[in-house]
């Protein structure tokens, strides 16, 4: 079998032609109709998806692979999708011209969420714009909309850009933490002073540890051994091509290298998790990582600007996030704590978990700066906020008018124009439980009791039943405040068909679909995946 493919790809190479990655990066822009960066071609080399031929002494590919790949991943996917997912799939909804930078535009990515959607899909029900599918507008600027499940705030913000204004609830008072300090406004000089000042003390107290300079030797050896072991890109090619049993290989150089870290630990005399954790941060981060947050926390709590001390809290959430004792694959889901280093299926080479957040303070602050910078440019003159609540009983108008004076008097005015929401699916994520450092870090209460659908709850017939009548209680309440004619769209993946029920419940009608394909996702089930926008009106008798 190797020798067969040996022959095909000198055949290949002998009537083929060689492109450079400008080059290739200029072909498949053409060949696909959208912008293909040098950056992408790199990637694709780097991680094995086509081959890299040294040419000229230079780094060249075959245009021939180049073609092979688009074609693979490309040339029947819609049609496959619609094959498993149904005819009904509207293929306009999975935005797949869009780059990553655009789904995770200025803002969005303040903050990793699971479970959140894309921007773009909440422009699409909000804009002014009509076609073949959305038939008509459903929202004009200075509405009011409303996100009873809001999660990390997006509704909050493309409603900003649109000029509608809108009030989120969220039963997690991080996530409303997020969403506010999303749609919040700054003084960014000041801002950036702030986070000079704590970044200047913090560099000192770093280069005064010794962790520094275990670091440095840990990555040098690293690279020595990686380089001689998982050679890019020819290790990850030989891995596509089934040519090494990775599980095998990586678990023999894993063991390998760990004698190198050992020895480093004992020389630098490295503290690494303690053998009882009694919080979570203890049981998921390094002694000294520890400490560095907790030198940041206290310097935080030294800001008086309320909105710059709540910004520059979510930049060290978001570090902290990154920074947890576990491998690259599992930061999302956290299956146990990591000590040593490990093989890296990720990344296809030995990594080590992380013992310093400096680096990741520093990328992360320059990160956030550069965001509401570029949001900035974007806002209006319309208000919005993240209320915490429980969706199902809060009253809005009071609990608004307490929090937002400018959209309480709008809504003694005025009723809601609609929702457009997200609820969270039965049975897979804790709400509560995914940022679970940050609440043991800045003391956020938990409702964990109170999440809909929660991970821990399962998806049983009972745990059905109980999203239903969760589900419903929420639209009952939200109903209240809502004008006569309004519209509901809420995004879900319902595959135990529940939403019927629920809007029967509501006393609300489904009188649209839309089934949109899911290509963008985080996570490590790749499967063709599709989520229902179910359009709601109110159902008048007769009806």
């Amino acid at each position: 079998m190797t020798k067969y493919t040996d022959v095909c790809i000198i055949i290949s190479m002998l009537n083929n032609i060689y492109l450079s990655i400008k080059e290739a990066s200029n072909w498949a822009s053409n060949y696909l109709g959208k912008e293909v960066t040098i950056s992408n071609i790199s990637y694709l080399i780097q991680y094995g998806r086509i081959r890299k031929i040294g040419h000229n002494g230079s780094t060249q590919i075959l245009k021939s692979d180049l073609e092979r790949y688009y074609k693979s991943i490309n040339k029947s996917k819609e049609i496959a999708w619609k094959e498993k997912l149904g005819q009904d799939l509207n293929w306009n909804l999975s935005f797949d011209n869009l780059k990553e930078k655009d789904t995770t535009k200025h803002v969005h990515r303040l903050h990793p969420y699971k479970g959140k959607f894309i921007p773009q899909l909440v422009e699409y029900f909000l804009d002014a714009h009509t076609d073949n599918f959305k038939k008509e507008q459903y929202f004009y600027k200075n509405d009011i909309i409303l996100d009873p499940f809001c999660g990390s705030g997006t509704t909050l913000v493309q409603a900003n850009e649109l000029g509608i204004h809108a009030i989120g609830i969220d039963i997690s008072s991080f996530n409303s933490f997020i969403s506010n300090c999303k749609i919040n406004e700054y003084y960014i000089g000041e801002m950036e002073k702030i986070i000079k000042d704590i970044t200047d003390k913090f560099e000192i107290k770093v280069n005064q540890s010794n962790i520094i300079n275990f670091e440095n030797e840990l990555i040098d050896q690293l690279n020595i051994f990686n380089n001689k072991y998982f050679p890019v890109p020819e290790y990850k090619y030989k891995l596509r091509q089934n040519l090494i049993d990775e599980y095998k290989y990586g678990k023999e150089k894993e063991k390998l290298f760990l004698s190198i870290y050992r020895k480093l630990i004992s020389k630098y005399n490295v503290d690494l998790l303690k053998e009882k954790p009694k919080t979570f941060l203890e049981k998921w981060y390094f002694k000294n990582v520890l400490n560095e947050m907790n030198f940041i926390f206290q310097e935080i709590e030294k800001i008086k600007n309320q909105n710059s001390k709540k910004i520059v809290s979510l930049i060290l959430s978001r570090t902290i996030r990154s920074c947890r004792a576990t491998t690259h694959s599992d930061l999302a889901t956290l299956l146990e704590p990591v000590n040593t280093t490990y093989y890296c299926h990720k990344h296809g080479k030995i990594c080590k978990p992380i013992f310093s957040i400096l680096k990741w303070w520093k990328t992360y602050s320059k990160d956030t700066v550069k965001r509401l910078k570029e949001f900035s440019n974007l806002r209006t003159n319309t208000y919005q906020y993240c209320l915490t609540g429980d969706s199902s009983n809060i009253n809005i108008v009071k609990e608004i008018s307490k929090q937002n004076k400018n959209l309480g008097e709008i809504l003694k005015n005025r009723k809601i124009d609609g929702i457009f929401s997200s609820p969270p699916y039965v049975g897979l994520i804790d709400y509560h439980e995914q940022h679970a450092y940050a609440y043991d870090l800045f003391g956020f209460k938990r409702n964990d009791n109170l999440e809909i659908g929660s991970l821990s709850k399962g998806h049983t017939k009972q745990a059905q039943k109980d999203y239903i009548k969760g589900i419903s209680a929420v639209l009952n309440n939200c109903k209240k405040y809502l004008k006569k004619d309004y519209n509901v769209f809420l995004v879900a993946n319902d595959k135990y068909n529940l939403y019927p029920k629920i809007a029967e419940l509501a006393g609300m009608k489904i009188v649209n679909q839309f089934k949109r394909p899911v290509l963008n996702r985080t996570e490590k089930d790749k499967n063709a995946y599709a989520e229902i926008i179910f359009h709601l009106r109110e159902q008048y008798d007769g009806q």
